[in-house]
C-alpha cells in the first residue's frame, strides 16, 4: 500500500500553511486525490516530491510557472534531451537575472561605502573644528 498524506502532514514537514498547499494545487503543481466524502485531501508520494521541487525551484529563484513546466516535462514519455535543453535555458536565463541583480546591488553597495567614507569626513572636521 502506497503512503499517503494529508495537507496537513505535507504543511508541517515543508514549514508552509495548508492556504500555500491550496495555492500550489490550484496551480496544478499538486494533484491530491478526495478522501471519503469528498472533503479531505489525499495527497500521494508524487505529491510529496512535486512539493519538494517546486520549493526547491522556489529557492532558485524560478517562478512557479516555470517551475510547474520544468516538473511536468520530467513525468511525460517526451525526449529526455529535450527536457534537459529546456532546464538548462531557464536555470540560463534566470542565472542571467541573478547576474545582473547581484551587479545592481554591488553598485548600490559601493555608492553607500563612499556616501559613509564621505560622512565621516565630514564628522571628523566638524569635530576638529569644535575643539579649543
Amino acid at each position: 500500500m502506497a503512503t499517503t498524506y494529508s495537507i496537513s502532514d505535507l504543511a508541517r514537514e515543508f514549514d508552509l500553511t495548508t492556504r500555500a498547499m491550496r495555492f500550489y494545487e490550484d496551480m496544478g503543481l499538486l494533484q491530491p486525490e478526495r478522501g471519503p466524502g469528498g472533503r479531505n485531501r489525499v495527497y500521494s508520494g508524487r505529491d510529496r516530491t512535486r512539493l519538494k521541487l517546486t520549493l526547491r525551484a522556489k529557492r532558485l529563484g524560478l517562478s512557479l510557472s516555470e517551475a510547474k513546466e520544468i516538473i511536468d516535462m520530467y513525468e511525460s514519455p517526451r525526449d529526455t534531451g529535450a527536457q534537459l535543453q529546456k532546464f538548462l535555458l531557464v536555470l540560463g536565463q534566470h542565472r542571467k537575472q541573478l547576474e545582473a541583480q547581484m551587479t545592481d546591488l554591488q553598485a548600490n553597495l559601493d555608492e553607500l561605502k563612499t556616501h559613509q567614507r564621505e560622512a565621516r569626513l565630514l564628522l571628523a572636521r566638524l569635530e576638529g573644528k569644535s575643539k579649543p
